[in-house]
C-alpha cells in the first residue's frame, strides 16, 4: 500500500503542477482520481473516492489533498481526459497484478459531483521520476476543433429544425412552397460550411501550376477530334462539341516559342503575326476562296490587304448583294435595318472586316480546325467569332437574333437532313431578314448539265418558299432570299405543309445546344418585329419603352442600370496601365498619360447582364466589340442584347468557351463568384479562372468586380495563375472591390 499511496501521490501531484502557470498562477483545478481493485463503479455506490469503505486513510489522504487545489475543471482537462482514456497499470509496466484504474471527474464547484462513465483507460508512459510526460498542444487543438465543428454542425441542423417548427401553419397548396424552404436552408448550411473548409484549407493546398506540354498550345476543349473519338466518328456528328467529364487539362497553356503581342486594331485587321496562329504554308497558298485569300510577308507576318484584287473582289462582292436588296451600295445596309449579321463559315473574317467599316458586326461562325482555323485567324486580326456548328445541334443564339446570314461557300449542304439546316437560319433570322448564299449550285446556267446540282438547287428553292422566304434575286453564284414579315404567312399555307409550326415544347427562345428541329420556331415570340420597322444603329442601342416592355424590364431599371456603367468605364480605362503593379502602385492621375483607346479589342462580359458593359465602351469611344456571355444559370437577357444590335452568346462557365487559345484582350466579369454558387458545385471558381487563363492573350487584362470577401479569395486564386493583380476600393461601394489583373507574357524555356 506504501507503494500504492506514492504513486497516487505523485500523479497528484504532477496533476497539479500541469494545472498551475509559469509564475505560480492558477491555470486550473486538478482532477479527482478513483483508482480501485478493477472493478466499474455502479450507480448505487459512493461517487466520493474518499468514502469508500475499501480504501486506506493514505488513499483517502491523498484524494483530499488532490481535491484541495480547486473544484473546477477547464476545457483543457476535459480533453486531456478524453484522449487519454484506456488502462492505466499500477506500478511497473511489466507488474499486471495491481489491476486497473478508473477515473472519475467532479465538476460542480457546490459539492455536486458529476460522474463519466468509466472507459477502458489506455497505458500512459511514466518518465523516470514518475511523472508522465507532456500531452502535445497539437493533438488537444486537433480534438477541440473537430468537437467544435461538431457542435457547430449539430446547432446550425436543430435550429434550422426548430425555425421549421416556429413557421405558422400554411394551407394544404403551400406544402411545396414551404418544402422548397427547408431544402433552400440545408443548401445554404452545406454551403456555408464548404466555403469554410475552403477558406480553412484552400490557401494551405494551394501550389504552383504546371505548364501544358506544346501540343495543347492551341488546344481547344470540347471540339478536339483527337481528344474524344469516338464521340467525333459519329455520322454527321464530326464537327460537334461534346463537353464530357474531364475535357479541360489543369495546366496553364503557353503560347508559341516565337509568339508577339498582337498589333493594335486597326491595324491587326489587316496585318498578323503569322507564328501567333496555327497555319502552314501549304495551306496559305491552297486557300483559293476569295473569302481566304491573302499573302505572306516577311516570312513572320500574314497581309490581308497586300492583293489588290483580293479587296476589290470583297468591295465589289459586298455592292453587289446590296444592290440585290434594292440599295444604292453596302452603306446603306444600317438605313435598311440591318445591323448584325451571322457569317457561316467565314473564310478568315474579310467579309466582316469589310461590313464593320459600314458598321455591321459581323459573327463568324465555323467548325473547328487542328490548322488553318477561320475562327482563330479571324479573332487574330480583331473580329468577332465562335467555333460552332449547325450539323446536328442548334446554335447558341436565341431565336430572331441577326438581321442578315451569309453563306459564301461555306461547306453546308443545304439540301441535307430534310431542309434542318434551313430550319435553323430561319430560327435565328429576324421578320425581313436577309439570307444570302454564294455557290456553284446556284448558277443555274453553269450548272445545267450538273443534274445533282439541278436537283439540289430545286429542293432548296422549294424549300425556302415553304419557309416563307421570297426569293429576292439571283446573280452568278449568289441568291438572296428575304424572310417574311407577316405571320399569317404560315397559317396561309396549305394544310399538311411541312415544315410545321413548333409547339411551346419545341419552340424555346434560347437553346443551348439543343438537338436541331423539324419546325418552325420563334413565330408566336413578343419579338417578332420586322427588320425594316425597328430602329436603325446607333439608336437601337437605346430601346425605348415598348422595347423594354417586350423583356419584361422598366425604363428605371435599365437607365440606372445603363448610368452606372458609363461612370464606372472612366474608371475602369484608366486603370489599364501598368503604373497599378508598380513597387509603389497607385492609381493613375490626372497626370499619367490615358491608356490609349485601341489598348484591348477583343473584349468578353462573362456576365452580361443587359449589355450595359459593351454599350458604355461604346459611347466612350473605345475601339472594341464585346462578346457579351450571358450563363445559363441566370435569367436570360440575351435577346435584349441582339435586339440592342450587339452580339453574345449563351454559355455554361462549367464548360470551356467555344474558342482558341490566346484569343481575347481584356475579359470582364461583373459579380463572378456570386455567380459560382449558383453553379451547385459542378466546378469549381479555380476552374473558370484556369479556363480565363486558356482565352486571354499574353499581356492581356482581367477586370472582376464582387463582393470584398470574394474578391480577397479571387486574389489568392490569381497566385497560381502568375498574374500581376491589384485589389482597387469601391469609394462608391463600400461592399464590393476591384481586382485588375494582367496576364504576363511566358515562354517555354529550352
Amino acid at each position: 500500500m506504501g507503494a500504492l499511496r506514492s504513486y497516487h501521490e505523485t500523479i497528484a501531484a504532477s496533476e497539479r503542477r500541469s494545472l498551475l502557470s509559469p509564475a505560480g498562477g492558477e491555470r486550473g483545478m486538478p482532477r479527482p482520481l478513483q483508482r480501485g481493485g478493477g472493478r466499474r463503479v455502479s450507480d448505487g455506490e459512493a461517487a466520493d473516492p474518499s468514502d469508500s469503505p475499501t480504501k486506506s486513510g493514505a488513499q483517502k489522504e491523498g484524494v483530499q489533498r488532490a481535491r484541495s487545489v480547486g473544484n473546477s475543471v477547464k476545457m483543457t482537462s476535459l480533453l486531456r481526459f478524453w484522449h487519454r482514456r484506456g488502462s492505466l497499470p499500477l506500478g511497473n509496466d511489466d507488474d499486471s497484478s495491481h489491476g486497473k484504474v478508473n477515473l472519475k471527474l467532479y465538476v460542480d464547484e457546490k459539492g455536486l459531483r458529476s460522474e463519466m462513465k468509466a472507459l477502458p483507460l489506455q497505458p500512459i508512459r511514466l518518465e523516470p521520476d514518475g511523472v508522465s510526460a507532456p500531452r502535445s498542444r497539437t493533438s488537444s487543438f486537433l480534438i477541440f476543433l473537430n468537437f467544435g465543428l461538431v457542435l457547430v454542425i449539430l446547432l446550425s441542423l436543430c435550429g434550422s429544425f426548430l425555425w421549421t417548427l416556429k413557421m405558422p401553419r400554411t394551407p394544404p397548396s403551400s406544402n411545396t412552397d414551404l418544402y422548397r424552404g427547408y431544402r433552400r436552408l440545408q443548401q445554404e448550411i452545406v454551403q456555408d460550411f464548404s466555403d469554410v473548409g475552403v477558406l480553412s484549407l484552400g490557401l494551405a493546398k494551394q501550389r504552383d501550376l504546371e505548364f501544358c506540354p506544346p501540343e495543347l498550345e492551341d488546344f481547344v476543349p470540347c471540339f478536339n477530334a483527337t481528344v474524344n473519338p469516338e464521340e467525333g466518328s459519329a455520322e454527321g456528328r464530326q464537327h460537334d462539341r461534346f463537353c464530357y467529364p474531364r475535357s479541360k487539362e489543369n495546366c496553364l497553356i503557353l503560347p508559341p516559342k516565337d509568339y508577339r503581342v498582337p498589333l493594335r486594331w486597326p491595324t491587326s485587321r489587316d496585318v498578323i503575326w503569322s507564328m501567333n496562329v496555327k497555319i502552314t504554308p501549304e495551306e496559305v497558298v491552297s486557300s483559293g476562296s476569295f473569302t481566304k485569300r491573302m499573302m505572306m510577308l516577311e516570312d513572320n507576318q500574314i497581309s490581308f490587304r497586300s492583293d489588290a484584287v483580293f479587296v476589290d473582289e470583297v468591295e465589289d462582292y459586298s455592292h453587289q448583294i446590296a444592290e440585290m436588296i434594292g440599295l444604292r451600295n453596302e452603306d446603306g445596309f444600317v438605313n435598311a435595318g440591318v445591323r448584325t449579321v451571322l457569317d457561316i463559315g467565314c473564310g478568315y473574317g474579310s467579309f466582316g472586316a469589310h461590313l464593320f467599316s459600314k458598321q455591321l458586326l459581323t459573327t463568324c461562325i465555323a467548325d473547328y480546325e487542328a490548322s488553318g482555323s477561320q475562327v482563330q485567324l479571324t479573332l487574330e486580326r480583331g473580329l468577332p467569332a465562335i467555333v460552332a456548328s449547325i450539323d446536328s445541334k442548334q446554335l447558341p443564339f436565341p431565336f430572331l437574333s441577326f438581321d442578315m446570314v451569309h453563306c459564301a461557300r461555306c461547306g453546308v449542304e443545304w439540301n441535307q437532313k430534310g431542309g434542318a439546316f434551313l430550319i435553323e437560319v430561319d430560327r435565328v433570322l429576324k421578320p425581313g431578314g436577309y439570307f444570302f448564299w454564294t455557290s456553284s449550285v446556284t448558277n443555274t446556267h453553269r450548272s445545267a448539265r450538273n443534274k445533282e446540282n439541278v436537283k439540289k438547287w430545286k429542293y432548296i428553292r422549294n424549300y425556302a418558299e415553304k419557309l416563307c422566304w421570297d426569293l429576292l434575286a439571283q446573280q452568278e453564284e449568289t441568291a438572296v432570299w428575304k424572310k417574311t414579315s407577316k405571320r399569317d404567312c404560315y397559317t396561309s399555307r396549305q394544310p399538311g405543309t411541312r415544315p410545321s409550326i413548333c409547339t411551346k415544347g419545341h419552340d424555346i427562345e434560347y437553346p443551348y445546344y439543343r438537338p436541331l428541329v423539324s419546325c418552325i420556331g420563334g413565330t408566336q415570340g413578343r419579338r417578332w418585329i420586322p427588320v425594316e420597322e425597328r430602329t436603325v444603329w446607333p439608336l437601337r442601342a437605346t430601346p425605348n419603352i415598348t422595347e423594354l416592355a417586350l423583356h419584361g424590364l422598366r425604363e428605371a431599371d435599365f437607365d440606372e442600370d445603363s448610368i452606372s456603367w458609363r461612370l464606372m468605364i472612366q474608371n475602369y480605362w484608366s486603370l489599364l496601365s501598368p503604373l497599378i503593379f508598380s513597387d509603389h502602385p497607385k492609381r493613375p492621375g490626372d497626370e499619367d498619360p490615358s491608356p490609349p483607346f485601341n489598348i484591348v479589342r477583343n473584349v468578353m462580359d462573362m456576365n452580361a447582364r443587359f449589355g450595359g458593359f459593351n454599350a458604355a465602351l461604346l459611347d466612350a469611344g473605345k475601339s472594341v466589340w464585346v462578346m457579351n456571355v450571358v450563363p445559363i444559370e441566370k435569367p436570360s437577357y440575351l435577346p435584349l442584347i441582339f435586339d440592342r444590335g450587339f452580339i453574345g452568346i449563351l454559355h455554361d462557365w462549367c464548360e470551356a468557351f467555344p474558342t482558341y487559345p490566346r484569343t481575347y484582350d481584356m475579359l470582364h466579369a461583373d459579380s463572378l463568384f456570386s455567380l459560382e454558387a449558383v453553379l451547385q458545385h459542378r466546378c469549381t471558381v479555380f476552374d473558370i479562372f484556369l479556363e480565363m487563363d486558356r482565352i486571354l492573350r499574353p499581356e492581356g487584362w482581367v477586370v472582376l468586380r464582387d463582393k470584398s470577401s470574394n474578391i480577397d479569395i479571387a486574389r489568392s486564386l490569381v497566385i497560381q495563375t502568375k498574374w500581376d493583380a491589384r485589389v482597387v476600393e469601391l469609394e462608391s461601394n463600400n461592399d464590393e472591390k476591384l481586382l485588375i489583373c494582367q496576364k504576363q507574357l511566358i515562354r517555354m524555356q529550352p
